[in-house]
């Protein structure tokens, strides 16, 4: 298994990032540049994903319906639940794939960005295919400004980290609109108690975790990872704009 993940995606990827640095000798631009190739490619998943998760979220309403009407038969709950998905022609899975395939490549740039840093910037010979140069050496600074191979050390903290701080601050805040965007604009429900409604409890708190998981993986490893992470975010953000304006403009029609 591992040695079909380092064949198939690890070094294509990795290759892929060094002849674009050789072509433009800024690895965060090289970074940024092997982001949106990567997003190009995974733009069939990725759409599938977003209208599988935005279905869903259509269904929400109709899914609280069947669930408080057999909350005491689950069996005919679970029946119902099938004849919903099978009339409305959803799957509740059909978002997972392509999520787990974006995962694998975020785990795969991930490790070629690591194993760079923990080489100390160096190319590794062994990893590149013969016809890609070796430029040896990765000047590590982004635009001059931002140390791409450092973490964020908050023990001892340096104006030098500031570049970082700001580049992790905008990767969680793309990704709290991006979530935003997702979530489908339903009105607040609530119980017969007038306590809030536990669907919109649980969007809520999905709302955050997002981006204050995007917080602690931007703080916890290299920049050059959370610059992808905001790169991969601003690109699903103008996908998600363009799909619901493309949307918008079929309904006025």
């Amino acid at each position: 298994m591992t040695f079909l993940f380092d064949t198939i995606i690890y070094q294509p990827i990795y290759n892929l990032l060094i002849f674009i640095y050789n072509a433009v000798p800024d690895f965060g631009v090289a970074i940024i540049m092997v982001t949106v190739l990567i997003k190009l490619f995974l733009i069939p998943l990725s759409k599938k994903q977003i209208k599988s998760q935005k279905k869903m979220q259509e269904l929400q309403p109709r899914i609280k319906e069947i669930q408080v009407k057999h909350k005491d038969d689950k069996e005919k709950q679970s029946r119902a639940m099938m004849e919903l998905y099978k009339e409305s022609k959803s799957n509740p899975f059909s978002g997972c794939l392509p999520m787990i395939v974006q995962l694998v490549f975020l785990i795969a740039i991930y490790r070629v960005l690591f194993n760079i840093s923990e080489a100390g910037l160096v190319v590794n010979s062994g990893d590149l295919y013969s016809f890609i140069s070796n430029p040896g050496q990765i000047d590590k600074m982004f635009l001059g400004i931002v140390d791409l191979s450092s973490a964020i050390n908050f023990s001892n903290i340096a104006l030098s980290s500031l570049p970082h701080i700001l580049l992790v601050v905008l990767a969680a805040g793309s990704q709290f609109i991006q979530t935003k965007m997702l979530m489908a604009k339903q009105p607040v429900k609530t119980t017969k108690q007038g306590e809030a409604d536990f669907s919109q409890i649980m969007t809520k708190q999905m709302l955050f975790l997002g981006p204050l998981l995007t917080l602690f993986i931007g703080i916890k490893f290299p920049a050059g990872l959370a610059l992808y992470w905001l790169a991969s975010t601003v690109f699903m953000i103008v996908q998600q704009h363009y799909m619901q304006k493309k949307e918008t403009s079929v309904l006025v029609k």
